[in-house]
């Protein structure tokens, strides 16, 4: 582990009145104040997205002709908001009979599948398909649909593979020749998109629908974008902040200030880091253990009282899906423990195996080498839930800084599995790489740079398994990274405060690729204890540049972090700045990410 800083450069007291928010912006390439206005009217327009010219043509003939439209979803939170987007976009255009399906992970599978594509002709009939969040590799699924005279508008945001269905269109920022000054839309912007571009094809009818106010949605795309984890570019960082601000205001579905209050959330004190721990797993509760309908209908939801129902039933299936993967993780935490850790010899990747009698994959199967000696992981149990295989990923992927792939059963012969990935290698190209080498190992796969998922035969989950260490392996030239914490340096007393907490929580939209403040300090220990579920709760005293002792106790957390330490003992903290309320009391507390015992 290293700490790496960023660098700083000069800002005029223009971008900012506050030297630690400038300092903050302009270590992340902000030195404009114009970036901090996030206005509407500077995003870039409609017409240079792949395939919307055609997308617009298609949906206003469906508009002209009365036909029925229906939108085909995704089972995550993502697919969820870019259906309510959809739905609620298009009939507030004037489209006059549409209507949802969005696929059950456990029975149809990913995307526009033939099942789901038989099961949607049977039960609703459309004249038009308009996929959401999907689309761009259901070759299958969209010629199904064309066999049965029904055209399908594809919007995703997916990386597209090299053969593309025969849509009516394709609407996606990441196709090739894209001129869309952003390849990082969440499915739900690629909609919104779509959306607006059909209200300015209206205007230019004079259409009294091109007065649709789209904004109202906003709260939406910000909850989709944020959920989906993809890069916050200045385009996703105005999209998000315009929905959060929406949320504060109070103008958003009623579902969603449901959820809010089920998460004991304060609606005008939304920041983005809400969304990712607080709306976004309850909406994904939905898709990972039951059906997303659910989570799609508390979003459409009129009704204050219909809204409250629905959410406490999400909650429900949160907490469940907690308990789940805290078995899981047990699990796999528990054989990992158990493996050897050999220096790296060559002999094969580290991989676990469903320990089924007959199973045919178990661990003598594959021959463990070690995890430290793994370049890519990956785990196998039949028994593990597939909606929750993709959380365990990412947990295991942070807790030992490589990409790994879980899987698990998905019937008699085939497993599935969900990747996750570091960022010095892109999974999707790793596995696409595979897919090149070895054309009949994996039956389907897609995702993004890190994170994918992907289904292929049991029996051949040993040889997957080799071929994903060794081309992660290969990506990384035969060297891990060492794990780096990328800090914004060390925070005197002055600004290690409340009101610093307060400002850096609204600042700015931060995720993916545009992270929250994270800084680094030494520390001494003045007390320390176990909460919770094994949290760590710390009172420090920070220690100076000149090695003094400041008299000032600071309050902190570490979420996860299973160690206690004696008073006295000093630490290295890497931590960020929060706002911890307490029976509307508000309080500065750092939120601690990684702890370095340092030497005596």
């Amino acid at each position: 582990m290293r700490i790496v800083r960023r660098e700083v450069p000069l800002a005029s007291s223009a971008l900012h009145a506050d030297p630690l928010a400038r300092r903050v912006l302009a270590a992340r390439g902000i030195t404009d104040a114009e970036e901090l206005r996030f206005a509407l009217a500077d995003l870039p327009t409609p017409d240079t997205l792949p395939g919307i010219e055609a997308a617009v043509e298609r949906l206003l003939g469906a508009r002209e002709r009365a036909e029925r439209v229906l939108v085909v979803g995704d089972y995550d939170c993502d697919g969820a908001s870019s259906t309510a987007v959809a739905v609620l976009g298009l009939r507030a255009l004037g489209w006059a009979d549409v209507d949802y399906v969005v696929p059950n992970r456990f029975t149809d599978g990913y995307g526009l599948s033939e099942p789901i594509v038989t099961s949607a002709l049977a039960t609703h009939a459309p004249h038009l398909i308009v996929t959401v969040d999907n689309g761009v590799a259901s070759l299958e699924g969209v010629a199904a649909a064309g066999a049965a005279g029904v055209d399908v508008v594809v919007t995703d945001h997916h990386l597209p593979p090299e053969r593309l269905p025969e849509a009516a269109a394709i609407v996606n920022p990441n196709l090739e020749g894209t001129c869309f000054p952003s390849g990082n839309l969440a499915g739900v912007g690629v909609i919104f998109y779509v959306l607006l571009a059909l209200r300015a094809a209206l205007a230019r009818r004079g259409e009294a629908a091109s007065h649709t106010n789209l904004a109202e949605l906003l709260d939406l795309v910000a909850i989709g974008t944020v959920a989906d984890v993809v890069v916050l570019d200045r385009v996703n960082r105005t999209l998000v902040e315009q929905g959060l601000r929406r949320i504060r205001a109070g103008h958003t579905r009623p579902g969603v200030l449901a959820l809010l209050e089920r998460a004991g959330r304060d609606a005008s004190r939304l920041a983005s880091a809400d969304i990712g721990y607080a709306l976004g797993p309850r909406l994904n509760a939905a898709g990972r253990l039951d059906d997303m309908r659910l989570g799609i209908a508390c979003l459409l939801a009129e009704q204050p009282a219909e809204a409250a129902a629905l959410a406490a039933e999400l909650d429900a299936l949160n907490t469940e899906r907690r308990r789940v993967e805290r078995r899981m993780r047990e699990d796999a935490e528990n054989r990992l423990a158990e493996l050897p850790s050999p220096a790296y010899g060559g002999g094969g990747p580290f991989s676990l195996g469903g320990r089924e009698a007959g199973s045919g994959v178990g661990v003598d199967a594959v021959g463990p080498i070690g995890v430290d000696a793994a370049f890519g992981i990956c785990l196998f149990d039949a028994s593990w839930h597939q909606g929750v295989i993709g959380i365990l990923a990412g947990r295991l992927k942070d807790r030992l800084h490589r990409p790994v792939v879980v899987l698990t059963a998905d019937g008699e012969v085939s497993v599935k599995g969900s990747a996750r990935s570091i960022p010095d290698v892109h999974v999707r190209d790793v596995l696409q790489a595979i897919a090149t080498r070895e054309p009949t190992l994996l039956e389907r796969f897609g995702g993004h740079a890190m994170a994918a998922g992907m289904t292929l035969a049991r029996d051949r989950l040993g040889e997957f398994a080799e071929a994903f260490d060794r081309e992660v392996r290969r990506v990384l030239g035969g060297r891990l990274p060492a794990r780096e914490w990328l800090s914004d340096g060390a925070l005197p007393a002055a600004e290690r405060t409340l009101e610093s907490a307060r400002l850096l929580r609204h600042l700015m939209p931060w995720g993916q690729g545009f992270e929250a403040p994270l800084f680094d300090g030494r520390f001494e220990v003045l007390a320390s204890r176990t909460v919770g579920t094994g949290h760590l709760k710390l009172t420090v005293a920070a220690i100076d540049a000149d090695g003094r002792v400041e008299t000032t106790p600071l309050q902190a957390i570490a979420f996860g972090e299973q160690r206690v330490f004696d008073a006295g003992a000093r630490l290295s903290l890497v931590y960020s700045l929060d706002v911890n309320r307490w029976r509307d009391v508000e309080s500065l507390q750092l939120m601690v990410r990684h702890i370095e015992p340092m030497g005596a």
